[in-house]
């Protein structure tokens, strides 16, 4: 059973549509990354989801019910974490907690759940109108947590965390993952997603451009590897364009960059330059989420096949 399925969802606002013919699923298990600039439809997505907006057309079940007919069955099922989440600033985190775990009819242990993101007791103790933007979120998270959910539906989860809290999110985020539970998260911070994620999805201008994997997205986009080679003398007449899945070579000073459609030449490209100089640093490139990001979401991005499943590679 998937976690999430659309097929052809669409939102329309009068003329304008904000979501178009949307169709992907998140499967059990998986770590699922919602990606597209302000405006491209991530958050009117997550709002059809949870049934806090109805869609135009289309359909969309979470965890095997319709979305939209069976909303509160699915709600006792999966955990939130919006973005902007607000708190009762005179009550104490681990009174929010309670509150949390008694709406969730749940067993929870509030103490265990504050420790696992990263609270402290007496963090859990303080009235939260004095928690940092980090601290909210670690507790926004808890309570995203209470009652072991099968989805978790993440927006902006390291919004306010610190390197060390942003660390603390992927491990809970993969530990969540290999206990079953399906993660959908939506997210600015391209690392953080390409760290965790299983799949991406990239939206833009409210169509999904692209679902794969971050190799499969290199892969389509053309965006592959790159290998920067150091010399002590950047040879006359070397001749690596020649060699199969070498696209291109540049030389920068005493440098020579080159870029693969196959990471498989990286070895016959060592090999070569070996024999006509010496080599004295070594250096692979893969192209970055960000700028595969950008590749997808401007006027230039790739427009067939950005929703091919990866090759498959064999033993």
């Amino acid at each position: 059973m998937a976690a999430i399925q659309t097929k052809s969802l669409t939102k329309r606002f009068g003329d304008v549509v904000a979501v178009r013919d949307l169709t992907f699923t998140v499967e059990e298990g998986e770590v699922f990354g919602f990606l597209g600039p302000n405006g491209a439809g991530k958050s009117t997505t997550i709002n059809m989801l949870l049934d806090f907006m109805r869609p135009s057309g289309g359909t969309a079940t979470v965890l095997g019910r319709d979305a939209q007919r069976e909303s509160r069955l699915i709600r006792d099922r999966i955990g939130i974490l919006p973005e902007g989440y607000d708190l009762y600033g005179r009550l104490s985190g681990l009174e929010h907690l309670e509150f949390a775990i008694d709406a969730k009819d749940a067993d929870d242990d509030p103490a265990a759940l504050i420790d696992r993101v990263g609270l402290s007791a007496e963090d859990a103790d303080r009235k939260v109108g004095g928690y940092s933007k980090g601290m909210t979120q670690r507790l926004a998270l808890a309570s995203a947590l209470v009652g072991d959910p099968d989805l978790l539906i993440l927006d902006e989860p390291s919004s306010g965390l610190d390197p060390h809290g942003m660390a603390e999110m992927r491990e809970i985020i993969r530990g969540e993952a290999e206990r079953g539970t399906a993660v959908f998260f939506s997210s600015h911070i391209l690392s953080e997603v390409e760290a965790v994620c299983d799949r991406v999805g990239i939206m833009n201008e409210g169509e999904l451009v692209a679902e794969n994997t971050v190799e499969g997205l290199r892969e389509v986009a053309g965006a592959g590897s790159q290998l920067l080679l150091d010399v002590e003398r950047v040879p006359s007449g070397l001749d690596l364009t020649s060699i199969a899945g070498v696209s291109g070579v540049a030389v920068e000073d005493s440098t020579l960059r080159v870029s693969f459609t196959d990471p498989g030449a990286k070895a016959r490209v060592v090999k070569r330059v070996d024999a006509a100089a010496s080599i004295t640093d070594i250096e692979s490139e893969e192209a970055s989420l960000e700028e595969l990001f950008a590749s997808y979401t401007t006027d230039d991005e790739p427009a067939d096949g950005a929703t091919e499943a990866p090759p498959e590679v064999s033993a």
